[in-house]
């Protein structure tokens, strides 16, 4: 089955910066040359759907050169780049995406790489597994297991897997401490405010910024923006987290409080019609709002498209829509994923980490594919500490730091061994 990309003509862009970021992915590096011995994924099919950028071309050639077989898509429309797909093509990998796709053209390329048959699965949002499971259950016995990159789609799963129906093993990327402690605070945090800045060319300190979530994406977000001077406002649902917003310095409030005073709204929570017709009523002129949670649907674009008297750009990626009251609100991206669809994404560093930790997961299923729990209700599985454990020795290596070890003595005032 042929590729399906935009123009194989780009590719020597796209190998420019896959050959930037793997300069920076040390992690990678090492994974590279590991599975060019092993070869763990020698006559396995892969199928993939990550934003597909830099990083994640590497992360699928680091799979490729342990043997896998890579069909790959991307999981948001807008975060595709066409040079680096055609440059996976042009490495001899099956890629099915492009920029800007329709929902359509959308369906039909995460389709494509269910149609394989695959071995194994990684998904980010859950796109491949709600696909296979919904229209192709008979494909469903090839399938060892899976990997899920984010919070949305370990939501996703954990309900398929309550209903008893999720079929397969999948592994809870996320969850691993060297994926969502760095990942989603430090990389979020950094490439929300690249996508935001680069976009607008706006000054941020002095302004106030809504950060509508406070989980580990959130706090890295309202992090950052403290830190380019802004006046930060959180809103949330969960007591807990609202008091830690509270004890990190932050004010809290409704996001009805909130629309009033807010210069950016930024939504980190992966949940639905977090800002509203409501709060956009609310809002003052100028207002500026995007989305980094997984989905368009945080930010209400469709209440807010039937509203405006008025829709046009205001500026390469940022839409001006003009409400009856005259006042107008701005949206990047679409309301797509701010870091993503407006930017690169997470730093190279950064993914080094959280795709080791992908890696190496479906390494773990491919190794151990007759010993994987196969009950339903019991086919979530967190990523074994020891992985966390093998990343983050790699990387403070990466760094030249060396820890302590507990002596027999201090292990046995601990743990009584």
């Amino acid at each position: 089955m042929a590729s399906e990309i935009r123009n194989k003509d780009l590719w020597q862009d796209g190998a420019l910066k896959i050959d930037w970021v793997r300069k920076h992915m040390p992690l990678l590096n090492a994974l590279e040359q590991q599975f060019i011995s092993e070869q763990p994924f020698k006559g396995l099919k892969v199928a993939l759907s990550v934003h597909l950028e830099a990083k994640t071309a590497y992360l699928c050639e680091v799979l490729a050169a342990g043997g896998a077989q890579m069909y790959v898509t991307g999981s948001n429309p807008l975060s595709t780049q066409d040079d680096v797909a055609a440059a996976l093509v042009h490495d001899g990998l099956n890629v099915y995406a492009w920029y800007d796709a329709t929902p359509e053209e959308y369906e039909a390329h995460i389709t494509r790489v269910i149609e394989v048959g695959p071995n194994i699965i990684i998904d980010d949002g859950g796109d491949l597994v709600n696909l296979i499971h919904n229209k192709y259950p008979e494909l469903i016995p090839n399938v060892i297991g899976g990997c899920e990159e984010t919070t949305t789609g370990i939501l996703r799963l954990q309900n398929l897997n309550r209903e008893k129906a999720l079929k397969f093993p999948m592994m809870l990327v996320n969850n691993a401490d060297c994926k969502h402690l760095f990942d989603n605070r430090y990389g979020t945090g950094q490439s929300v405010w690249d996508g935001i800045n680069r976009t607008t060319n706006l000054i941020v300190a002095g302004k106030k910024v809504v950060v509508a979530g406070y989980g580990w994406c959130g706090k890295g977000v309202a992090m950052r923006a403290k830190g380019l001077g802004a006046q930060v406002i959180v809103t949330e649902v969960d007591p807990i987290k609202a008091m830690e917003a509270v004890m990190d310095g932050f004010s809290v409030m409704k996001m009805s409080q909130a629309a009033p005073v807010g210069d950016f709204f930024v939504t980190v929570t992966g949940c639905d019609q977090v800002i509203t017709k409501e709060h956009f009523l609310l809002m003052k002129d100028g207002a500026i709002c995007c989305n980094a949670g997984h989905f368009d649907c945080e930010v209400d674009m469709a209440a807010l498209r039937a509203m405006a008297v008025e829709a046009k750009p205001a500026r390469k990626n940022i839409m001006s829509y003009k409400l009856e009251n005259g006042n107008n609100i701005f949206v990047i991206a679409e309301g797509r994923l701010v870091n993503l669809a407006a930017g690169d994404g997470h730093p190279a560093e950064i993914m080094d980490m959280s795709f080791a930790i992908q890696a190496l997961s479906a390494r773990h299923l491919a190794i151990n594919k007759d010993n994987l729990s196969r009950v339903p209700g019991q086919m979530v599985n967190d990523v074994p500490v020891e992985i966390d454990k093998t990343v983050a020795r790699m990387k403070l290596a990466s760094w030249g730091c060396e820890i302590d070890t507990l002596t027999p003595e201090q292990r046995a005032y601990l743990f009584g061994e």
